[in-house]
């Protein structure tokens, strides 16, 4: 896998790797910080990947864009992903509040699918920030970062699964039965935070 990474990224896959562990050293200062503000850490884990070669020649053919690697870095946002998984979801907008504020990398675009969830179900919160990359035409690249609770991950990945194997039986049942755990996941998120903030609150024997 490596060779073929470095193989179709050629000049560029080294950089990429810097930078893929330049901005997970950003994202764990963030959460150390609001883990400090809250007594606890509010991340479960933090994962990264630069996309494979296979699946950025894909999207690269789906855009009707030249497929080498010059073009995945100036025009493809998630060439290096970022999911954090949270155990809340105040937890995300506190992480996304705390990106934007700290002014590192500039937030070009987000996309909040946990306030407004596609047809599907599928609920995340999608930034993309833009970072310094000299070795890019233009001397810098974007990158994705999804934030979501420990739910939405479980959730995604049987979705993921789901949309990617071929032949299953009773696909269109399946389909019907994620979106509707899909709500009734989201419910649970909601009622957790609204128990934790709840317990948190001052003189009702929370945290003061």
């Amino acid at each position: 896998m490596e060779e073929i990474q470095s193989t179709y990224y050629g000049a560029y896959y080294e950089p990429l790797k810097e930078l893929e562990q330049e901005v997970l050293g950003w994202l764990s200062e963030l959460v150390d910080g609001l883990s400090d503000r809250q007594g606890e850490r509010p991340v479960e884990h933090i994962r990264s990947r630069i996309k494979s070669a296979d699946g950025m020649r894909e999207k690269l053919a789906r855009k009707d864009l030249p497929q080498d690697a010059e073009t995945a870095v100036g025009a493809i946002s998630d060439i290096i992903g970022f999911r954090l998984v949270t155990h809340f979801v105040g937890d995300v907008y506190e992480l996304v509040k705390s990106m934007k504020a700290d002014g590192r990398y500039f937030v070009v675009k987000e996309k909040d699918y946990i306030a407004s969830p596609k047809p599907n179900g599928y609920r995340s919160y999608h930034v993309i920030i833009e970072c310094p990359f000299p070795p890019a035409a233009k001397g810098t690249i974007r990158v994705e970062i999804q934030l979501r609770t420990i739910a939405m991950d479980c959730w995604a990945s049987l979705e993921h699964e789901m949309r990617y194997k071929k032949n299953i039986n009773n696909a269109a049942l399946i389909e019907k039965e994620l979106k509707r755990c899909a709500g009734e996941m989201a419910s649970t998120d909601l009622s957790m935070q609204t128990l934790r903030d709840m317990i948190r609150e001052p003189g009702k024997g929370g945290k003061s």
